[in-house]
């Protein structure tokens, strides 16, 4: 993806270097032996905080916070433009629906940190707090993460911003009202439908997000769509509960199939149009 010299975002919560964001010692195995762990927490979907019901770091010590490196330093300008573009492409659009666009903030962390939602570490993966309506990311995490999955590339990292920026849409736009209000009412079989479909959603909201900005900014380049496509394929739920257990339990899907992800992902960047991402519609087939 182009990104050299563009408009980078001032949305951007940078903790990298500062105490509430840094490397925890206590963490156990390290962050590396955290990847099986993460890959069944991505799994549970919904608030992946209320899984874990952490609330404090239970007296962990903090290692003293690592310079960023040239890389670290690159990859937070490009998550930077990243961010701007989804702030474009989505004021137009909210614009063109006759509402406001509320821009969302992104955290960059290290290993642990505080949101709305509770506290959280690394294990928990890229997340979308709708309390404070920020976006979390711990950069270093996610690049172990990506190697783990088979989902490596820039606009890889750009699609996942970019699902998680959807996740923000739908709060604005009141989809996860869906959610709520079905917490507790539903089987839990049903509540996974439902978080599925959400999930789906956001994919294609990331798709639509595709579509418009390259139309704005031609910021792709070769090989971007195929990393997007192969990133939501990547993290399907069947993928990864096999390379996880050998099997797939259907009924425990929360994020939707590899064919699911990447056909509503493709389906955003093929139209554009918000309006045919209604995945919630029982006639829909998913």
């Amino acid at each position: 993806m182009k990104f050299k010299g563009r408009r980078q975002s001032s949305n951007v919560e940078d903790l990298r270097t500062s105490g509430r964001g840094r490397r925890s010692v206590g963490f156990k195995g390290g962050i590396i032996g955290t990847l099986a762990i993460a890959l069944v927490i991505y799994l549970l979907g919904g608030n992946p905080l209320e899984v874990l019901n952490l609330a404090s770091t239970g007296g962990q010590q903090m290692e003293a916070a690592e310079p960023l490196s040239a890389k670290d330093t690159e990859m937070g300008e490009f998550v930077s433009v990243v961010l701007a573009d989804t702030e474009e492409v989505w004021h137009r659009l909210f614009a063109d629906m006759g509402y406001t666009y509320r821009e969302p903030k992104l955290v960059l962390f290290r290993s642990a940190v505080e949101s709305a939602c509770g506290f959280a570490q690394s294990a928990t993966g890229p997340f979308y707090c709708p309390g404070d309506e920020k976006v979390y990311l711990d950069l270093e995490f996610l690049e172990l993460l990506q190697q783990k999955l088979g989902a490596e590339g820039d606009f890889a990292v750009a699609y996942i911003i970019a699902h998680e920026v959807g996740h923000h849409v739908q709060r604005l736009l009141g989809t996860m009202d869906i959610l709520d209000n079905a917490r507790g009412r539903v089987s839990q079989p049903d509540m996974n439908e439902l978080t599925v479909r959400l999930e789906l959603q956001a994919d294609f909201l990331a798709g639509v997000w595709i579509h418009h900005a390259q139309k704005m900014f031609n910021m792709m380049e070769e090989g971007d769509l195929d990393e997007a496509l192969n990133a939501a394929s990547a993290v399907g739920d069947d993928r990864i509960q096999m390379k996880q257990q050998g099997y797939v339990v259907p009924d425990s899907f929360t994020h939707g199939t590899s064919a699911q992800r990447k056909n509503w992902l493709k389906k955003g960047i093929q139209t554009g149009d918000y309006g045919q991402g209604d995945t919630f519609s029982r006639s829909v087939v998913l």
